[in-house]
């Protein structure tokens, strides 16, 4: 009898049935925060038909009680104000521990921010119905999900069902997301300090992408988080479905950079090109300077040990851009001052970094500054400096 009371539903499954429901709802709902809230509402990346939006706002309400407005708006402000205090849930500000386990109750209190509601909340949906059910009664929806739950599956069976997809997204979006994607990870694009954003793995199958954040955070523009060949986003895959069958349109993606025979000079098409391809840009001229600091570094051994010991200690700050302070900064300094090469490569990415850091000037400015730059790398005497710039004027618009 209990059994019967506990288990009775409309669908009779055995326990890995129960088992494998629960996971395939919430994957759904992992697929309506990575295209519709993410994707879609927050950066505008695709379009969604009128049909697919809804039923992604449906199945949110239903499933999370998250409001589409709240959402898009704390997620905007993440970037805008990424690793600084403003930034509703950087690890780096409030620490891994509280961001990953209690990341929820970040959102809680920002939802509760009225002037980031106000600044970032543009755009996103103002209907009868958002304003009338999903954003006056979002915790109903649960309920309804709830009843639905244990009509189908039973009570027990249901109930367990309703709490996985309560604290599915909390965990891995609230949590894991904006947890681990700031701590732990590979960085495949030295985004500007002090973003931290990592790429947790490259296979982005278990929150749809979303595991690959350093990526987005490189090109929050782009429906596509995969960028590297061996790079895989479910998400992505789900849109390009989507699209085959006149339900989405993709607006931009990452760019992926195109070469042609180096130019005699740069000229506004190759300055487009390597403004618009500048992560790629600074992770070729990390390559390129590996080769002089490992001559470098054969060099000072003999004769300045105490300075190659600080080279080798700082090589990913030195190779990679990073920003340091403190000691650490002067003792790098100091140490570049015995090495004319590389003193001269930090200069040079610092200038060339300029090329997309100027809002202020103007496109002819920009293609002198660029000009000017290949011709002093390449009559700067560092071979790894000269080749660079002769490959930096292959860089083609696609």
């Amino acid at each position: 009898m209990i059994e019967s009371v506990l288990f009775s539903g409309l669908l009779n499954l055995p326990w890995w049935g129960y088992v494998l429901v629960a996971l395939a709802l919430t994957h759904v709902t992992i697929a309506s925060v990575t295209i519709f809230l993410h994707r879609h509402q927050a950066h505008r990346a695709l379009d969604l038909h009128p049909v697919v939006a809804h039923f992604f706002r449906l199945w949110l309400w239903l499933t999370t009680g998250m409001v589409t407005k709240e959402w898009a708006a704390i997620h905007r402000k993440h970037h805008a104000k990424c690793e600084t205090p403003d930034d509703p849930h950087s690890p780096q500000i409030f620490g891994i521990n509280r961001v990953l386990w209690l990341g929820v109750f970040l959102y809680v209190k920002e939802a509760f921010n009225k002037e980031t509601m106000e600044r970032y909340g543009h755009g996103t949906p103002d209907d009868w119905v958002e304003r009338n059910v999903y954003g006056r009664h979002s915790i109903h929806g649960l309920f309804l999900m709830g009843a639905v739950n244990i009509a189908l599956f039973g009570l027990l069976p249901g109930m367990l069902i309703l709490l996985t997809q309560i604290v599915w997204i909390p965990f891995w979006a609230a949590g894991v997301i904006n947890g681990i994607g700031h701590f732990f990870g590979y960085r495949s694009w030295d985004v500007p300090a002090p973003d931290a954003s990592r790429n947790i793995v490259p296979i982005g199958i278990l929150i749809g992408g979303e595991e690959l954040h350093n990526n987005h955070h490189a090109f929050p523009a782009s429906a596509r988080f995969s960028v590297k060949w061996f790079e895989f986003d479910l998400g992505w895959g789900y849109i390009r479905i989507l699209e085959s069958l006149g339900l989405a349109t993709v607006k931009k993606v990452a760019p992926r950079p195109r070469f042609a025979s180096p130019k005699p000079a740069a000229d506004y098409d190759t300055l487009y090109a390597v403004i618009a391809n500048r992560y790629d840009v600074l992770s070729r001229y990390a390559k390129s300077m590996q080769r002089t600091y490992a001559e470098e570094m054969q060099r000072l051994r003999h004769w300045s040990p105490g300075d190659a010991e600080v080279l080798r200690s700082l090589k990913r700050a030195l190779l990679r851009g990073q920003a340091l302070a403190g000691a650490e900064k002067t003792h790098l300094t100091e140490a570049l001052k015995k090495s004319r090469a590389l003193s001269t490569l930090v200069a040079m990415r610092q200038e060339l970094g300029s090329l997309w850091g100027r809002s202020n000037a103007s496109k002819e400015q920009l293609l002198r500054q660029l000009q000017d730059w290949c011709h002093r790398a390449e009559t700067s005497g560092v071979a790894s400096l000269v080749d660079f710039s002769r490959r930096l004027r292959s860089y083609a618009v696609a």
